[in-house]
């Protein structure tokens, strides 16, 4: 299975100077968790609620706090033609929830950790899940978080 066949339209703004609570309304009105900025056909960053959580949660404020100061610039993306397995594990290996993907240079969808858990699940429903032995992943996805630095 392909990016393109799940991924979702992304939610996009045009202007980095954009505030953390327009980004919060507009990911709200869209029901999605991320923006992408764009000027022209570049992409320039991506902020998600995360982003938006963690610079309300260090003071910042959501009204006066520009797009651009939070958003993250140097961005991984995916082609369409990707495989679903391939992008969740380059989701996977740098810690992020929401993709962007790209086809000649240009923004063309978002592929979100949701879509690829409902794929996945999908799958595994219809075909019969395997045991997992949840206990020992989760310890060891803890560990590599605290690993790279991400958890204390």
């Amino acid at each position: 299975m392909r990016v393109a066949e799940i991924m979702t339209n992304a939610t996009i703004t045009d202007s980095t100077t954009g505030t953390l609570r327009s980004a919060a309304e507009q990911m709200w009105r869209q029901q999605t968790g991320s923006v992408v900025i764009v000027e022209g056909d570049a992409i320039v960053g991506i902020v998600t609620e995360r982003d938006v959580m963690r610079a309300v949660g260090q003071g910042a404020d959501p009204g006066t706090t520009s797009i651009a100061e939070v958003m993250t610039r140097d961005l991984i993306t995916a082609e369409p033609d990707t495989h679903v397995r391939d992008a969740a594990r380059l989701m996977a290996q740098h810690w992020i929830r929401h993709l962007p993907i790209v086809e000649d240079g240009r923004l063309v969808g978002i592929l979100s950790q949701r879509d690829v858990i409902g794929v996945f699940a999908a799958l595994w429903y219809e075909t019969g899940a395997p045991e997992i032995d949840v206990d020992n992943l989760v310890r060891e996805r803890r560990l590599a978080r605290v690993e790279a630095g991400d958890l204390d």
